[in-house]
């Protein structure tokens, strides 16, 4: 385990393998399965439709990327800061980082040079992965900034065009070489925390655990080679990154398609274009496309079957027009970059699914609902969602004082959400125990905003 960061207890470790959850393959490794798999079936679409990408040449692809960073001298254990948009471009970095052994750290494209500054300190991140321009905005600029004051950024790679002495990551493939294939047990990447008290800090997931979540989220949601998921939100996020995403839809033999914007005008074209069956999102893109679909938008979505909705609190009156006003089933969603994930059902009564935010997705997720004190609290009472299992995190990376105070000593984790649970099981979320700003989906805090 790369050092700062908090393994899994070895008994507990060794429980979860038993038990078939975390199953040996990396992240990298399973992608060689699907390319076998699926062959020349479509895995990735682009929002213009030019770009489509099939199973058997984004393996290639990531060979080739893999071997050109390793030329570059990327290596196993080497934290690579990767700021791209929604594209294909994202994919295949992340599988080639995962080939090499290299750990992506995602970073949102809305990020300036607080966050990146920040990110690049904490993680040791010698590399970068950036877009040319997105949304009117030069990241080749942002990045030669944030160089000069942190030197040991040693290769910048742009998707596009390069300025300042930057690699253009279409010169990267190189032909294939062997590489060492990394631990299952190891960290694959790194999410971002909606922080409560700092800027973000750094989750680690491994392809162990991050497999599992992808495997029993799709299996859930009942993916299949007939999938087609629209990704919404930045892909950096979590949600749609791996719930199951895009992860769980490529391990399906499913289409991806990338949105570059949540913005009506251009997702229900695209549903339309792509035969979109399942999408992610969060409550104030709902409020959008309810909007644009009430007023009559003459785009045909009826190819659209679930739209799950997370990351904030959707409201009774609102969850109520989904199914009758977009013509699709909710699912809604409740979970964490550091873990925990909860899911209504499709076979879920009505009620259930409008009112409460579902279930664990694992038989091994473990939750305590405490109060103040730390002692449960009755049943059906409120209070703060403590949890552990076989993806949610023992640690943020190189946080040793924060972890101190966000774990408890048997390994729960403190989520800081306030929740009660029904008598069914069901997690209803009545708030935060912390003030966070909730920003397209981001969770900033409120005291970085006061700092600034």
């Amino acid at each position: 385990m790369l050092d700062g960061c908090v393994p899994w207890p070895d008994e507990v470790s060794a429980r979860y393998r038993e038990a078939g959850y975390w199953r040996g393959e990396t992240l990298g490794r399973l992608l060689r399965r699907w390319a076998e798999a699926y062959g020349d079936r479509t895995a990735l679409v682009d929002a213009g439709g030019t770009r489509r990408i099939g199973y058997r040449e984004l393996d290639e692809w990531c060979d080739r990327l893999a071997a050109g960073f390793a030329a570059r001298g990327l290596g196993p254990g080497d934290r690579v800061l990767v700021q791209l948009p929604n594209t294909p471009d994202f994919v295949a970095v992340c599988f080639a980082l995962f080939r090499l052994g290299a750990l992506p750290v995602f970073c949102l494209p809305a990020y300036r040079h607080n966050e990146l500054r920040h990110l690049v300190e904490l993680s040791g991140a010698v590399a970068c992965v950036v877009p040319d321009t997105y949304n009117g905005f030069d990241h080749r600029d942002l990045v030669r900034d944030v160089r000069e004051q942190l030197p040991q950024i040693a290769r910048v790679f742009v998707a596009g065009e390069p300025a300042h002495g930057f690699t253009a990551l279409a010169d990267v493939p190189a032909d294939p070489v062997a590489l060492p294939e990394p631990d299952a047990s190891d960290v694959a990447f790194f999410l971002l925390s909606g922080g409560t008290t700092a800027l973000p800090k750094l989750i680690p997931r491994t392809h162990d655990d991050y497999a599992y979540q992808t495997r029993i989220t799709a299996e859930i949601c009942g993916v299949d080679e007939d999938t087609v998921y629209l990704a919404v939100l930045p892909v950096e996020f979590n949600f749609p990154w791996g719930c199951p995403g895009v992860i769980g839809t490529l391990a399906a033999g499913g289409r991806v398609v990338f949105a570059e914007t949540p913005q009506p005008l251009h997702c229900f074209p695209l549903i339309e274009r792509e035969r979109v069956t399942f999408s992610s999102v969060i409550p104030t893109i709902v409020h959008l496309w309810l909007a644009a679909a009430e007023e009559g938008h003459g785009h045909d979505l009826s190819s659209l079957d679930v739209l799950q909705v997370g990351s904030a609190k959707l409201h009774l009156e609102v969850a109520e027009r989904i199914g009758p006003t977009l013509g699709v089933r909710l699912q809604q969603v409740f979970g964490m970059a550091e873990g925990l994930l909860t899911f209504t059902r499709y076979d879920d009564d009505p009620e259930t699914v409008l009112t409460t935010q579902g279930r664990p997705v694992s038989p091994a997720d473990e939750i305590r609902v405490v109060g103040p004190d730390d002692r449960e609290v009755a049943p059906g009472e409120t209070g703060e969602l403590l949890t552990r299992g076989p993806y949610t995190l023992r640690g943020y990376f190189r946080a040793p004082e924060h972890n101190a105070r966000a774990f408890t000593a048997d390994g729960f984790y403190r989520s800081g959400d306030l929740v009660r649970r029904t008598p069914t099981g069901e997690i209803v979320v009545e708030g935060r125990v912390k003030d966070v700003v909730v920003r397209g989906g981001d969770k900033v805090s409120a005291t970085e905003v006061e700092g600034i």
